[in-house]
Protein backbone atom coordinates (compact mmCIF):
# COMPACT_ATOMS: atom_id res chain seq x y z
CA UNK A 1 0.00 0.00 0.00
CA UNK A 2 1.63 3.22 -1.09
CA UNK A 3 1.15 6.37 1.38
CA UNK A 4 0.92 10.28 0.91
CA UNK A 5 4.17 11.37 1.61
CA UNK A 6 4.07 14.28 4.50
CA UNK A 7 6.09 17.08 3.78
CA UNK A 8 7.33 20.44 6.11
CA UNK A 9 8.69 23.13 4.25
CA UNK A 10 10.22 24.91 7.51
CA UNK A 11 11.56 28.41 8.05
CA UNK A 12 12.76 29.03 11.57
CA UNK A 13 14.68 32.09 13.10
CA UNK A 14 14.01 35.79 14.25
CA UNK A 15 12.70 38.55 12.11
CA UNK A 16 14.18 41.25 14.22
CA UNK A 17 17.92 40.28 13.84
CA UNK A 18 18.35 41.57 10.90
CA UNK A 19 19.57 38.43 8.53
CA UNK A 20 18.47 35.47 11.09
CA UNK A 21 14.94 35.92 10.06
CA UNK A 22 16.15 34.94 6.10
CA UNK A 23 14.03 31.60 6.98
CA UNK A 24 10.97 32.83 7.94
CA UNK A 25 11.10 35.60 4.61
CA UNK A 26 11.70 32.49 2.41
CA UNK A 27 9.10 30.64 3.82
CA UNK A 28 6.56 33.99 3.93
CA UNK A 29 7.95 34.11 -0.39
CA UNK A 30 7.35 30.77 -0.85
CA UNK A 31 3.94 30.82 0.67
CA UNK A 32 3.01 33.81 -1.09
CA UNK A 33 4.17 32.80 -4.74
CA UNK A 34 3.67 28.98 -5.06
CA UNK A 35 0.90 26.36 -4.70
CA UNK A 36 1.48 23.29 -3.15
CA UNK A 37 -0.69 20.22 -3.13
CA UNK A 38 -2.29 19.36 0.43
CA UNK A 39 0.22 17.36 1.63
CA UNK A 40 3.03 19.61 1.69
CA UNK A 41 3.06 22.21 4.42
CA UNK A 42 4.90 25.76 4.37
CA UNK A 43 5.24 26.87 8.06
CA UNK A 44 7.05 29.86 9.81
CA UNK A 45 8.59 28.35 12.88
CA UNK A 46 10.29 31.42 13.97
CA UNK A 47 12.19 30.87 17.40
CA UNK A 48 9.09 27.86 18.52
CA UNK A 49 11.87 25.42 19.51
CA UNK A 50 10.46 22.40 21.19
CA UNK A 51 6.76 23.32 20.26
CA UNK A 52 7.46 22.66 16.55
CA UNK A 53 8.12 18.99 17.69
CA UNK A 54 4.52 17.67 17.13
CA UNK A 55 5.29 19.13 13.66
CA UNK A 56 8.19 17.00 12.68
CA UNK A 57 6.80 13.89 14.55
CA UNK A 58 4.25 14.10 11.79
CA UNK A 59 6.63 15.01 9.21
CA UNK A 60 8.28 12.33 6.82
CA UNK A 61 10.33 14.48 4.55
CA UNK A 62 11.57 18.33 6.25
CA UNK A 63 13.22 21.14 4.18
CA UNK A 64 14.63 23.58 6.56
CA UNK A 65 15.21 27.04 5.87
CA UNK A 66 17.66 28.93 7.99
CA UNK A 67 20.13 31.25 8.39
CA UNK A 68 23.54 29.12 9.33
CA UNK A 69 26.83 29.99 10.13
CA UNK A 70 28.90 27.89 7.92
CA UNK A 71 32.10 29.68 8.38
CA UNK A 72 31.45 30.87 4.72
CA UNK A 73 31.78 34.23 2.61
CA UNK A 74 28.80 35.73 4.09
CA UNK A 75 25.70 35.38 1.30
CA UNK A 76 27.10 32.14 0.25
CA UNK A 77 24.09 29.55 0.18
CA UNK A 78 25.03 25.58 1.41
CA UNK A 79 22.41 22.45 1.49
CA UNK A 80 23.53 19.81 4.03
CA UNK A 81 21.40 16.66 4.06
CA UNK A 82 20.03 14.00 6.41
CA UNK A 83 21.98 13.50 9.26
CA UNK A 84 24.13 16.35 8.76
CA UNK A 85 21.85 18.76 9.35
CA UNK A 86 22.06 18.75 13.08
CA UNK A 87 25.60 18.98 12.87
CA UNK A 88 25.24 22.17 11.06
CA UNK A 89 22.47 23.84 12.68
CA UNK A 90 24.74 23.50 15.95
CA UNK A 91 28.19 23.84 14.84
CA UNK A 92 28.21 27.99 15.55
CA UNK A 93 25.24 28.72 17.38
CA UNK A 94 24.15 32.26 16.40
CA UNK A 95 21.18 32.58 18.22
CA UNK A 96 18.93 30.32 21.05
CA UNK A 97 16.65 29.00 18.25
CA UNK A 98 19.14 26.67 16.48
CA UNK A 99 19.88 24.98 19.75
CA UNK A 100 16.23 24.31 20.48
CA UNK A 101 16.06 22.96 16.70
CA UNK A 102 18.62 20.60 17.48
CA UNK A 103 16.73 19.33 20.50
CA UNK A 104 13.70 19.66 18.29
CA UNK A 105 15.29 17.01 16.00
CA UNK A 106 16.87 14.98 19.11
CA UNK A 107 12.90 14.65 20.77
CA UNK A 108 11.55 13.58 17.83
CA UNK A 109 13.88 11.03 17.31
CA UNK A 110 13.68 9.60 21.12
CA UNK A 111 9.64 9.36 21.11
CA UNK A 112 10.06 7.56 17.66
CA UNK A 113 8.96 9.57 14.99
CA UNK A 114 11.85 10.94 12.35
CA UNK A 115 11.98 12.10 8.77
CA UNK A 116 12.86 10.14 6.83
CA UNK A 117 15.27 12.41 4.79
CA UNK A 118 15.85 16.45 5.64
CA UNK A 119 17.30 18.80 3.66
CA UNK A 120 19.01 22.01 5.14
CA UNK A 121 18.60 25.12 2.47
CA UNK A 122 20.87 27.43 4.84
CA UNK A 123 22.64 30.81 4.15
CA UNK A 124 25.42 32.30 5.52
CA UNK A 125 24.64 35.38 7.25
CA UNK A 126 25.58 38.63 6.26
CA UNK A 127 24.51 40.96 9.36
CA UNK A 128 23.37 40.02 12.52
CA UNK A 129 23.90 42.92 15.06
CA UNK A 130 21.20 45.09 13.77
CA UNK A 131 17.78 44.69 16.04
CA UNK A 132 14.90 45.97 13.97
CA UNK A 133 16.94 45.35 10.69
CA UNK A 134 15.64 43.30 7.62
CA UNK A 135 17.62 40.93 5.61
CA UNK A 136 21.25 42.65 3.98
CA UNK A 137 20.92 42.55 -0.52
CA UNK A 138 23.20 39.38 -0.30
CA UNK A 139 20.91 37.39 2.04
CA UNK A 140 17.55 38.59 0.71
CA UNK A 141 18.90 37.67 -2.92
CA UNK A 142 18.93 33.71 -1.88
CA UNK A 143 15.50 34.24 -1.10
CA UNK A 144 14.37 32.31 -4.55
CA UNK A 145 17.38 30.38 -5.30
CA UNK A 146 16.63 28.75 -1.74
CA UNK A 147 13.29 28.27 -2.81
CA UNK A 148 14.20 26.89 -6.22
CA UNK A 149 16.33 24.25 -4.21
CA UNK A 150 13.33 23.65 -2.00
CA UNK A 151 11.11 22.82 -5.58
CA UNK A 152 14.03 20.86 -7.06
CA UNK A 153 13.70 18.12 -3.96
CA UNK A 154 10.06 18.07 -3.97
CA UNK A 155 9.87 16.82 -7.58
CA UNK A 156 12.46 14.06 -6.42
CA UNK A 157 10.02 12.95 -4.21
CA UNK A 158 7.51 13.24 -7.04
CA UNK A 159 5.66 16.64 -5.65
CA UNK A 160 4.71 19.35 -8.28
CA UNK A 161 5.15 22.82 -7.63
CA UNK A 162 2.85 25.40 -9.33
CA UNK A 163 3.71 29.11 -9.29
CA UNK A 164 0.62 31.51 -8.28
CA UNK A 165 -1.09 33.08 -11.09
CA UNK A 166 -1.40 35.98 -8.22
CA UNK A 167 0.53 36.07 -5.26
CA UNK A 168 -1.33 36.22 -2.10
CA UNK A 169 -2.07 39.84 -0.42
CA UNK A 170 -0.89 40.29 2.91
CA UNK A 171 -3.42 38.89 4.60
CA UNK A 172 -3.26 35.75 3.46
CA UNK A 173 0.33 35.32 4.39
CA UNK A 174 1.75 32.33 6.34
CA UNK A 175 2.89 34.60 8.71
CA UNK A 176 1.72 37.74 10.48
CA UNK A 177 0.92 40.81 8.38
CA UNK A 178 1.95 43.21 10.47
CA UNK A 179 5.82 42.29 10.09
CA UNK A 180 5.94 41.20 6.20
CA UNK A 181 9.04 41.95 4.56
CA UNK A 182 7.21 44.62 2.67
CA UNK A 183 5.69 46.48 6.08
CA UNK A 184 8.98 45.39 8.24
CA UNK A 185 11.36 47.49 6.34
CA UNK A 186 8.76 50.53 5.26
CA UNK A 187 7.61 50.80 8.52
CA UNK A 188 10.72 50.80 10.57
CA UNK A 189 11.88 53.94 12.62
CA UNK A 190 15.12 55.86 10.85
CA UNK A 191 18.14 55.88 13.10
CA UNK A 192 17.25 59.18 14.16
CA UNK A 193 14.22 57.99 16.03
CA UNK A 194 15.19 54.57 17.05
CA UNK A 195 18.74 54.38 17.91
CA UNK A 196 20.87 50.51 16.69
CA UNK A 197 23.13 50.43 19.18
CA UNK A 198 21.47 51.92 22.95
CA UNK A 199 20.30 55.07 23.09
CA UNK A 200 22.50 57.33 24.94
CA UNK A 201 19.84 60.08 24.25
CA UNK A 202 18.33 58.65 27.44
CA UNK A 203 21.35 58.46 29.14
CA UNK A 204 22.78 61.92 28.76
CA UNK A 205 19.24 63.54 28.66
CA UNK A 206 18.80 66.30 31.46
CA UNK A 207 14.99 64.93 31.61
CA UNK A 208 16.68 61.81 33.18
CA UNK A 209 17.36 62.10 36.80
CA UNK A 210 17.18 58.14 37.98
CA UNK A 211 15.30 56.86 40.41
CA UNK A 212 15.57 57.42 44.44
CA UNK A 213 15.40 54.78 46.74
CA UNK A 214 13.69 54.64 49.54
CA UNK A 215 15.34 53.50 53.60
CA UNK A 216 13.92 49.93 52.86
CA UNK A 217 16.47 49.67 49.36
CA UNK A 218 13.35 50.57 47.03
CA UNK A 219 13.38 52.37 44.03
CA UNK A 220 11.30 54.97 43.26
CA UNK A 221 10.58 56.56 39.95
CA UNK A 222 9.29 59.95 39.39
CA UNK A 223 7.03 59.83 36.35
CA UNK A 224 7.25 62.97 35.38
CA UNK A 225 11.62 62.93 35.18
CA UNK A 226 11.22 60.49 32.54
CA UNK A 227 11.48 61.27 29.16
CA UNK A 228 8.92 60.88 26.55
CA UNK A 229 9.32 58.52 24.02
CA UNK A 230 8.11 59.58 20.04
CA UNK A 231 5.99 57.35 18.47
CA UNK A 232 5.34 56.86 14.86
CA UNK A 233 2.35 58.67 14.89
CA UNK A 234 3.83 61.30 16.54
CA UNK A 235 2.41 60.89 20.03
CA UNK A 236 4.46 60.29 23.43
CA UNK A 237 4.08 57.54 25.34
Amino acid sequence: MTTTPRVLILGIGNVLWADEGFGVRTVEHMYRHFQTPDNVKIMDGGTQGLYLVQHIRETDYLVVFDAVDYGLEPGTMKLVKDDEVPKFLGAKKMSLHQTGFQEVLATSEMLGDYPKSMLLIGVQPVELEDYGGSLRPKVKEQIEPAIEHAIKYLKSLGIDVHKRETPLPDDGMVGCEIVTLEAYEKERPSEGDACRVGDDRLIISDAWNGPTFTDDGIAEFDPHQMPQAKLPSGKTS
